[in-house]
């Protein structure tokens, strides 16, 4: 049973998928840190440097300082961020993948075409010839 889990293990997609999660996990980091220092500063200096962000509060308690809010700001943030990797990702590795496929793929060979009917006819002839 060892044995069997070590070979499915080994099998090429199990590690090359466990090495994208791990990159995949690391890239996202960098660019959520990309969006954070780069992006949303540009985005405050392009509206006046008003804050990227806020919320909505929906309840709010005076006596205990609580609030109830729904904070936009991040959601804005992560979509930002999300369509940067999703750019990267595409832009950067399956582009070029694809176009690395398509030279790399072996193009069919053309069939040979059969015979033409003056070759054909000429055979035929060929064949009378012998038997004679």
């Amino acid at each position: 049973m060892a044995s069997s889990f070590r070979q499915f293990i080994m099998r090429g997609n199990v590690v090359d998928l466990a090495v994208g999660v791990v990159i995949g996990a690391a890239f996202s980091n960098l660019v959520v840190k990309f969006t954070e220092s780069f992006i949303n500063p540009l985005i405050r200096l392009a509206t006046g440097g008003v804050e990227f962000g806020g919320k909505i509060v929906l309840v709010s308690s005076p006596d205990t300082n609580a609030e109830i809010a729904i904070n936009y700001g991040n959601f804005i943030t992560a979509l930002i961020t999300f369509v940067i990797t999703a750019a990267v990702v595409y832009y950067a590795v399956v582009l070029p993948i694809g176009r690395l496929n398509e030279r790399l793929a072996k193009k069919p060979e053309p069939t040979p075409a059969g015979p033409s009917p003056q070759e054909k006819l000429l055979a035929e002839i060929r064949d009378l010839l012998k038997k004679q």
